[in-house]
């Protein structure tokens, strides 16, 4: 079950919120969405609903010890390998088991067979949130949380265990147990419930449909495909990426604050940015902000010297290449990142401030484009066949009449998704409402706007989600 499906909208959210609504205490609305997540992650996998309850219970368990043995550092740091390694572990077992044995056997022979391990959804989300919860009550930045199920609760919620953001406990420990929901923060949750479903049923999901066809993941098909196809093609698949990504980051947040959760931005518009280092405090931020506070930093950081400094980025970019995907591929990308954060970190960054900024604008979306089209393949031969078609060494030519006719009927489309890519209507909406708000006329029709806003935005992703079963869920391989 995914956020952008008719099911989620108009059974189990509307059902989930009307019983979460209903109920007297905070203690019962909390028992109401542990009930919903428990049964939404089920969903998708009965099997490994039990996965989840062990990894919880195992952190749990971790962290009262850690707690309670305060001041015992060795048992301190026993249970805080053991709570961290067991999560590691399982994480490793069925998200990289697969792919280690692969290439043990390229080298070795051995293994004879590969077991195939399928991936529960959404292990990589939840396991980093165990983990930080753990290495924060080991570091005494929050107590040890004394319910098993109140820690369930924390890694299992449905706003976000399967697609992020990646929330801190410390983050929501009172919220968990002494939040209140407010009218305004509601109103906002829903608004943002909506733009986040729009970006994804309208925007994200017609991105897709063109991106599968001019850049698509069969080898024939891609050697089929012209040069400006395949441009096209890896444009849209870089718009659906972000639009598909942050959508779910948006409902989540939205959510969030239906319940009273106060989430932090997972992404802050990363196509505006005028270099790479810049594109990764606005990407995925939950995930690059726990790999410079949980890895980066107790390494040492920046602290130790230029040579220590390199390394430790390395080891950072290269596990954060193998977050995304047990292949060699998310591997190179995280390196591919990892040398240009380099250059920028030893001189080049200095360079670019001193050019105009729309320069380091073309400079960083050009990094961007490239490395998408590394992420998508897992099989690297691809890689070399997408780079020589896209200059028409492949025999493939410059364009045929599809390609024409695609970007034709979709320009207008093309147009509206890379403005949903920028801040450009918010800070307009914004803008001429400082500016013109205190008039009451249209105050009034403000008020309109933000009221029918959001039933509008729903209605418009119904009508795209109704009768067309193309609705893919990027998020499998995490």
């Amino acid at each position: 079950m995914v956020f952008s499906s008719l099911l989620f909208l108009f059974l189990f959210f509307s059902i989930t919120m009307a019983v979460y609504c209903l109920m007297p205490s905070l203690n019962k609305k909390n028992i109401v969405l542990l009930v919903a997540s428990l049964i939404f992650y089920a969903w998708g996998g009965p099997r490994y609903l039990v996965l989840l309850l062990v990894m919880c219970l195992i952190s749990w368990v971790s962290a009262l010890f850690i707690y309670d043995n305060q001041d015992n550092p060795v048992v301190k740091k026993v249970f805080l390998i053991a709570g961290v390694g067991l999560q590691l572990g399982l994480l490793a077992y069925f998200k990289y088991a697969g792919f280690l044995l692969g290439n043990l056997h390229n080298i070795t022979g051995v293994p004879e067979k590969i077991p195939q391990i399928a991936l529960p959804i959404g292990i990589s989300f939840y396991t980093f949130q165990l983990i930080s919860y753990v290495i924060d009550v080991y570091w005494g930045n929050v107590e040890a949380q004394g319910k098993y199920w109140l820690v369930l609760l924390y890694a299992g919620l449905f706003f976000q265990c399967i697609a992020g953001p990646i929330v801190r406990y410390k983050d929501v420990a009172d919220e968990i147990e002494s939040r209140k929901t407010k009218l305004p923060e509601i109103s906002a949750g829903i608004n943002r419930f909506a733009i986040g479903l729009v970006k994804k049923a309208v925007f994200a999901n017609s991105c897709a449909e063109i991106a599968d066809v001019m850049f698509p993941q069969a080898l024939e098909g891609l050697k089929a495909i012209p040069a400006a196809g395949l441009w096209l093609g890896v444009f849209m698949y870089m718009l659906q990426i972000y639009l598909d990504f942050s959508a779910y980051s948006d409902m989540a947040i939205g959510m969030g604050l239906m319940t009273g959760f106060h989430f932090k931005e997972n992404f802050n518009y990363p196509y505006i940015a005028g270099s790479v280092t810049e594109f990764w405090r606005r990407w995925h931020i939950s995930l690059s902000s726990f790999f410079r506070d949980y890895i980066y930093i107790p390494l040492g950081g920046n602290r130790k010297g230029q040579k220590r400094t390199m390394l430790n980025l390395f080891i950072v970019w290269a596990l954060t290449g193998f977050w995304h995907g047990a292949n060699w591929n998310f591997i190179f990308w995280g390196l591919f990142y990892y040398v240009f954060l380099v250059l920028e970190k030893n001189g080049f960054l200095d360079k670019l401030e001193t050019l105009p900024k729309a320069a380091g604008h073309i400079y960083t979306l050009a990094v961007v484009y490239f490395g998408w089209i590394l992420f998508k393949f897992s099989d690297m031969s691809y890689l070399g066949h997408v780079l020589l078609g896209m200059f028409g060494l492949n025999g493939n030519g410059f364009s045929n009449m599809e390609v024409k006719v695609t970007f034709q009927n979709n320009i207008f489309f093309i147009i509206a998704a890379v403005i949903a890519c920028t801040p450009l209507l918010k800070e307009g909406y914004h803008m001429l409402r400082k500016r013109f708000g205190r008039i009451t006329a249209v105050s009034y029709v403000y008020m309109v706007i933000e009221v029918a806003g959001p039933v509008m935005l729903v209605f418009l992703a119904t009508m795209a989600l109704v009768g067309n079963s193309y609705n893919p869920f990027l998020y499998f391989q995490f």
